[in-house]
């Protein structure tokens, strides 16, 4: 019984041999001189024996495919050196082995097929990369392999992928009933190189047009429209995503200013600087990590996020403390106080992290993004951030509506002399309404280090937009900070992509202006007995 099963095994590993063999005749044009034969040989390759190509293909993409004689060889690690057709190690390896050298268009072809022969791999994720990568370089040749690893393809995504290649490779046939399926095919994509490829079918060269069937250039005209449809819409879902994420930011800086503005009415010309503070201390708890806890890298932006907000809300505090608490009530002062300390603060950054910007990498789990379209990806960090906004919005809501800190804030904004008169602490809630503003200032500069370059100016970019959210919201309106910093982000967005980025900025600041000229109150009116008398 144990020599029968021996011997099965032994005739069952023979006939794996003998289907694993490569007929040695097709190796042969592989060391070729002449690039279009060794072309035309790796696509005969491809189409006889797609599973025993493979190998084969990548040592000759790697440089290991060599000439031993008349034989096709590949050479291994520590020199060994493997019959091609056959797989065997030869020993003692033959001498007078030269590397089968390759050109650039040559290695261009080889990266197409193994690309193509990928498609019947086991795993979806490979079948999927590599349907992605044969769309960027489908040719007529590619037909019959694409055909066949459509017929064995069962998932959709990977499917239509294919089909879409199909079509590609389809638009070089002979048959211009083939061709004018293929375009109709093509006109359902939304990548703009799908558009590129077509773009040509409705041109002439000289007097000839380059399609010479009139109802192809038809359906080509039909397809490229469509196309173009599916990407302004693209186009413009990125932009409003984009603005969002811009709002985010805003909103983010414009918290911390609409607390401290609203309460005291104090004018902080360095606002900006706090969200630096925020930036530098994500940047901090990076060289942090990076040196004393390196396998927990990715995790330090979540340690950033306390240290950004108490950083800043103690710059804050002790802004408020030496500085601010003596010039209430005088504006002009103020302004011209806080500029100063900007500058101050921002020299302080350049003596301790230099003059240069530093470095905030985005943790792994924020890299990469969602492809929604070809020309459409929403990259995870901005996506995050957006989400990250939302939820310090909550906490500020919260803060403000339901606990007794926020119902002192909200009576001495409304009211500050009756306020002062039924007991409130009001010299002791400016200074933790600032502390509290110069807080989430720092947690926008810890949001803002993940898509900005981190430097002692970065701040400066951010003010002026800070207060126009404020103003155009309304004064220490929660609501209304949220609405207009959304509203600007979205609409100065879609205005850089029709007039530029200076243009955009100089017509929504006049906008403002003529609003505010309006309707001085913002968005969302104050309510209040003071206000209102």
């Amino acid at each position: 019984m144990h020599k029968l099963r021996l011997l099965l095994a032994i005739c069952l590993l023979g006939i794996s041999c003998a289907q694993a063999a490569i007929d040695p005749e097709l190796l042969k044009p592989l060391a070729d001189d002449d690039s279009d034969r060794r072309i035309a040989a790796i696509l005969a390759l491809v189409e006889a024996a797609p599973e025993e190509a493979q190998p084969v293909l990548k040592a000759m993409a790697e440089d290991s495919l060599a000439l031993a004689g008349e034989r096709v060889v590949v050479v291994g690690e520590g020199g060994r050196v493997f019959d091609a057709a056959s797989k065997r190690e030869l020993t003692p390896p033959p001498v007078g082995v030269e590397t089968i050298g390759i050109n650039n268009r040559v290695r261009r072809e080889l990266a197409s097929a193994l690309a193509a022969l990928r498609l019947f791999s086991a795993e979806r994720a490979v079948r999927w990369q590599a349907a992605q990568e044969v769309n960027q370089s489908a040719d007529a040749k590619m037909l019959p392999l694409l055909e066949r690893a459509l017929a064995a393809e069962q998932d959709a995504a990977i499917r239509a992928r294919l089909q879409l290649a199909r079509a590609q490779a389809s638009l070089g046939s002979s048959d211009a009933d083939v061709r004018l399926d293929a375009v109709r095919t093509l006109g359902e994509s939304s990548d703009p190189r799908v558009r590129q490829l077509l773009l040509p079918l409705t041109e002439k060269r000289g007097q000839t047009w380059v399609e010479p069937d009139s109802a192809v250039r038809a359906a080509a005209g039909t397809s490229i429209r469509s196309i173009e449809e599916r990407l302004a819409w693209a186009d413009n879902l990125g932009r409003a995503f984009t603005g969002l994420s811009l709002g985010s930011i805003l909103l983010l800086a414009a918290l911390g200013l609409a607390i401290t503005y609203g309460v005291m009415g104090v004018i902080n010309m360095a606002h900006g600087e706090l969200l630096m503070v925020g930036a530098y201390a994500a940047w901090a708890m990076q060289s942090v990590f990076r040196a004393h806890l390196p396998g927990a890298l990715d995790w330090y932006l979540l340690a950033a996020i306390p240290v950004g907000f108490l950083s800043a809300a103690l710059v804050g505090v002790l802004m408020e403390r030496i500085v601010i608490r003596h010039l209430y009530g005088r504006p002009l002062e103020t302004l011209l106080a806080t500029w100063g300390i900007s500058l101050f603060l921002m020299q302080v950054a350049r003596t301790l992290f230099g003059a240069q910007n530093v470095e905030v990498a985005n943790p792994s789990w924020m890299a990469g993004g969602i492809e929604l379209l070809p020309n459409l990806m929403l990259p995870w960090n901005r996506i995050i951030i957006v989400a990250f906004s939302i939820a310090v919005l909550v906490a500020m809501w919260a803060i403000l509506n339901l606990s007794r800190l926020g119902m002192f804030v909200r009576a001495v904004t409304q009211n500050r002399p009756m306020a002062g008169c039924v007991g409130v602490p009001t010299g002791r809630i400016d200074t933790l309404a600032f502390g509290l503003g110069a807080g989430i200032a720092g947690l926008g500069g810890v949001a803002l280090s993940q898509i900005a370059n981190v430097g002692p100016d970065m701040g400066q970019g951010y003010i002026v937009d800070s207060f126009m959210v404020v103003v155009l919201g309304g004064v220490g309106q929660l609501a209304g900070a949220v609405w207009a910093a959304l509203g600007l982000g979205v609409f100065t967005k879609f205005l850089e992509g029709w007039t530029g980025a200076v243009v955009a900025k100089i017509v929504v600041l006049v906008l403002i202006i003529v609003f505010i000229q309006k309707r001085p109150q913002g968005l969302f009116a104050l309510k209040g007995r003071f206000v209102e008398s």
